[in-house]
């Protein structure tokens, strides 16, 4: 079975170009159900019947979680049963379409209608706090400037953020050439401040971080490689602390940012999807809610007969 599933995973890395994290999740995922059909005496894909599918999910959503943190007893979210349904219907449409299963016993395993979380983002003010430069400069302060300045200017997923490449940036005349999911590849333009402190960066910062081995990413890490998923993430959150600012701030709240504040500031949705790299307009949508919620609170705030009742 775990056969199979390395195959998926070939075929979503070299056909598909899928995310790195992506390929992860669902190689975990995949994973876990090969181990729970293996207690149950399952040891081939083509055994697996809807009933074992619907018993897998009814087990996922009674189990406890085990994501560091969570309370004593707490199940297994929403998110991630809609995951792991997601997951297996993925792998069977691919053993479907390649011959390596003789029927998709997944065809009719529904996926819950999934709620809807609104997008957090951070006040201007805090993105001013935030985006004030650390004294003294070192190359690795420079460095994380650059970060947090790309990261707002341009909205790029934390995993765009640690592949984006030397060759990928048209300082000059003010752009990056993103490649996203999917390998789909999008302009995004950026403003003087992020031009400036990547330059700081690529002038005094990056020289001294470059070992033989470095590679051609833009942002290197202390030893002089690629930044892996959770250092980057690591130092953003540092840098949040240092800033003082007393909020669980994420990476991608910069890119929920991003959007929010375009959208308020009256750019074309159509627009914010292109430079988000969002395959469809209903994903950009979120963000409409955001800001009808922030109007609602105006209005509440300071219409004469705005307040609830």
């Amino acid at each position: 079975m775990n056969a199979l599933v390395e195959d998926f995973l070939q075929h979503l890395r070299n056909e598909r170009g899928q995310a790195e994290h992506t390929q992860r999740t669902y190689h975990a995922l995949l994973r876990q159900f090969v181990a729970w059909a293996s207690k149950r005496g399952i040891r081939s894909w083509a055994d697996v019947t809807l009933q074992h599918l619907t018993d897998y999910v009814q087990h996922e959503r009674t189990r406890p979680s085990r994501e560091r943190g969570a309370a004593r007893g707490r199940l297994l979210s929403g998110e991630s049963v809609y995951l792991s349904i997601a997951a297996l219907r993925a792998f069977y449409r691919f053993a479907e379409q390649e011959h390596l299963l003789p029927s998709n016993a997944a065809e009719n395993l529904s996926l819950p209608r999934r709620w809807q979380r609104l997008p957090k983002a951070l006040t201007p003010s805090e993105v001013d706090t935030l985006l004030r430069p650390l004294t003294p400069a070192t190359p690795a302060t420079l460095c994380d400037q650059a970060i947090l300045e790309l990261a707002y200017a341009s909205g790029l997923r934390l995993a765009e953020l640690r592949g984006i490449r030397l060759e990928q940036l048209q300082l000059d005349a003010g752009f990056i050439q993103v490649v996203g999911k999917g390998n789909k590849e999008r302009v995004v333009p950026l403003g003087r401040p992020a031009v400036e402190a990547i330059t700081r960066y690529l002038e005094a910062g990056r020289p001294k971080l470059v070992s033989r081995r470095s590679p051609a990413n833009v942002f290197l890490n202390q030893r002089g490689g690629a930044f892996a998923h959770v250092t980057l993430w690591g130092r953003i959150k540092r840098r949040v602390a240092a800033a003082g600012i007393d909020r669980n701030i994420t990476p991608h709240m910069l890119r929920h940012s991003f959007a929010t504040h375009l959208l308020e500031n009256g750019a074309d949705l159509r627009v914010i999807q292109d430079l988000l790299g969002h395959a469809s307009i209903s994903t950009t949508q979120v963000y409409t809610h955001v800001t009808a919620s922030r109007l609602r609170d105006v209005h509440r705030r300071f219409h004469p007969r705005g307040g609830r009742s």
